[in-house]
């Protein structure tokens, strides 16, 4: 049974939790942002995303009005260094060889606040960044800043790591969510005209190419399902259809730039690109490899392909890598991606606290893949996950204040070592203002903007939700129309009221059974209810005035890994509802490690603010070990302890007091 997220305008977001995050967003995090793509912000990494743009409009400019073409840099750097921005040579690219990808996630973001809430001073500082995307577009369509300042001749010869397909991914997104909240097709008609220019160079009988950072698959399927044009349904599928064949496109494309300088040829097999997801073809995929980003995109695009066109193959292979990244290595935060090296996936099981890689982007990614699987499928274990990773690492990547950014997410946290420790340097142990490489921050701030979107799906006869978040829903039940009221507070406690407010129709309702719920009290008296999947299905006719209570019990829960994740051996953490709890220095002083928990003591929930958040936090019952007197080695005896109590935060919620260690495994 698939099904379709609710329009954004369908869903009003009423949680006072979630409203003040996407107010925040709104509010602070859209202009903050806007000023960073303008480099405007004193002591961030500049981010010449404006910069880049306006530069290519006036090379496009000069060129259509006659003059001749003149590249300001070479067409082969993943990154170009620049001055200080007030000094820099204004026709000059600079930044990531990706750079243009974060305003279009700006650009998205901000267009589902404008669906969401008008806003005439953020709808006019989106139609300025529109019309600077506009006006840098080639005449045959081609979209790229990169190129088009450094050499518009090698356009498309480099998709493993220049990143044009990943930059046309985002333009996608970004081009529908502002023709959705505007009507304007502006960005729209630029981004069909770009899409016919790829079409025109890649695709059965054409060039061999598919994405070396996707997005652009899961892109496209939008595009199609926003616009009924069978062509981005063809270009979807090559691209995904292509990856990992033989001879590999990664490996002919390299050659190609190997010859050019006078290099050897290396052998053109797919296996040697683990890293890109192109090692096989997709339906053979069964473990999640090499950079977390990338995968979770393409586990998206996978999932979107085995929906739109009803792939018995695609599916299997989504739901083994769902397993492979779910079961056994993703963190218990709701973060993948266990190594810093290639910002990527490690083996099965290997799940490091202090050197966690855990981009901010890879739990958006997660996200994303678990909301496709539940469209395909209604099953309680994707919404818990997707659940995780939004209350945990997706949160944690945004300081409360919105002014500071996480692109990495440890789960055990020494300033000291971070500084002094090369093995540490991604770990930041406070928040940043910006980024040099910015893709986390837009990020969030486009999911947190579309939320609406992730609460609720729906078939033709069921309303599936997802996650308790307070809103008023707009469905259609059997083709009525009814509204909802779905009151919730998961900070507080389990209990979720759904009421009808307006209309009538006959259907179902399906209410997940959340994982950390312990069982579940439900109060809908003659209503006909059954349990599949996870989910509790009430069915019948639904008239204003019908409500449902279910409590679902939200203990205090000690968690153990896997006995094969070495990290985490003899070590609990401690959640309650979606939350992961941890320690900070703030609160329970230094040298967290020598804490060890008590598994068996009950812990007293209370609530402290932190910033101007009052959350639930808990008290847990603990003992301190003494260090004692002797060398760096001494003999072995029952080390001296003291009694103690921690004081454990919201995962999401640490970094916010000031630099300190953290920790969210503690020893038994």
């Amino acid at each position: 049974m698939t099904s379709q997220p609710l329009p954004l305008s369908h869903v009003k977001i009423s949680d006072a939790f979630w409203k003040r995050e996407m107010d925040l967003v709104r509010d602070v995090v859209l202009p903050y942002q806007w000023d960073a793509l303008n480099d405007r912000i004193e002591g961030a990494a500049p981010s010449w995303w404006m910069h880049n743009m306006r530069a290519a409009a006036r090379s496009v400019a000069a060129r259509k009005a006659g003059g001749p073409y003149v590249p300001h840099g070479r067409p082969d750097q993943i990154h170009i260094e620049g001055p200080d921005p007030a000094s820099a040579d204004p026709d000059a690219f600079y930044g990531w060889v990706f750079q243009d990808s974060d305003g279009y996630k700006w650009i998205e973001a901000a267009s589902y606040q404008l669906a969401l809430k008008p806003d005439t001073a953020l709808q006019a500082r989106v139609q300025e960044a529109v019309d600077a995307v506009c006006a840098a577009q080639e005449a045959d369509g081609y979209l790229n800043t990169y190129y088009t300042l450094n050499g518009i001749d090698r356009a498309f010869t480099y998709l493993k790591d220049h990143h044009e397909l990943y930059c046309f991914g985002h333009l996608i997104e970004a081009a529908i969510a502002w023709r959705d909240a505007t009507g304007r097709d502006d960005l729209l008609n630029v981004t069909r005209r770009f899409a016919a220019c790829i079409a025109r160079r890649f695709g059965p009988g054409k060039d061999r190419g598919c994405p070396g950072h996707e997005i652009a698959e899961m892109a496209l399927f939008r595009l199609y399902e926003a616009t009924g044009e069978q062509e981005w349904l063809d270009l979807a599928n090559f691209f995904l259809d292509v990856r990992g064949t033989e001879p590999s496109t990664f490996a002919l494309e390299e050659n190609e730039r190997r010859k050019r300088e006078g290099l050897p040829a290396l052998p053109v097999t797919a296996s040697r690109y683990v890293y890109y997801q192109a090692h096989k073809p997709v339906r053979q995929m069964r473990e999640a490899t090499g950079h977390a980003v990338r995968q979770m995109y393409l586990c998206s695009g996978m999932a979107d392909a085995a929906r739109v066109n009803r792939d018995g193959a695609m599916l299997a292979a989504c739901e083994a890598l769902w397993s492979s990244a779910v079961d056994e290595k993703m963190y218990v935060t709701g973060g993948v991606g266990g190594t810093h090296v290639g910002e990527a996936f490690s083996l099965p099981y290997d799940l490091p606290s202090d050197t966690a890689y855990s981009e901010t982007c890879a739990a958006v990614g997660l996200v994303f893949f678990a909301r496709r699987m539940l469209q395909l499928r209604p099953d309680s274990a994707f919404a818990d996950v997707m659940e995780r990773a939004l209350w945990n690492t997706v949160l944690a990547g945004m300081a409360l204040d919105g002014r500071s950014f996480f692109y990495v997410n440890p789960l055990e946290v020494d300033p000291a070592a971070c500084r002094e420790d090369q093995r540490l340097s991604h770990v930041k142990p406070e928040r940043q203002k910006w980024f040099g490489c910015a893709c986390c921050p837009p990020n969030v701030a486009r999911l947190l903007s579309s939320l609406g979107a992730y609460i609720a799906t729906q078939s033709a006869d069921t309303l599936f939700v997802h996650l308790y978040v307070g809103s008023e829903i707009e469905a259609v039940l059997s083709g009525k129309r009814v509204r909802l009221s779905l009151d919730a507070n998961l900070l507080r406690d389990g209990v979720i009221r759904l009421s009808v407010t307006e209309g009538e129709a006959e259907g179902t309702i399906a209410l997940r059974i959340p994982g950390w719920a312990d069982g579940f009290r439900l109060d809908a008296p003659g209503r006909p209810c059954r349990t599949q999947d996870g989910y509790l299905f009430l069915s019948g006719r639904w008239r204003a005035g019908d409500t449902v209570h279910v409590d679902f019990p939200m203990p205090v829960r000690v968690l153990t890994g896997h006995p094969m994740v070495k990290e985490t051996a003899h070590q609990v953490c401690y959640s309650r509802g979606p939350l992961v709890y941890c320690a900070e220095e703030k609160d329970n002083g230094a040298y967290l490690h020598l804490l060890q928990a008590l598994p068996e003591a009950e812990a007293q929930v209370a609530w402290e603010t932190i910033g101007s958040l009052r959350l639930p936090v808990l008290k847990v019952p603990a003992r301190r070990r003494q260090i004692g007197t002797g060398g760096l080695y001494r003999p072995w005896s029952v080390p001296d302890t003291e009694d103690t109590s921690l004081t454990l935060v919201p995962y999401f919620a640490w970094g916010n007091r000031g630099a300190g260690e953290m920790r969210v495994w503690l020893y038994d």
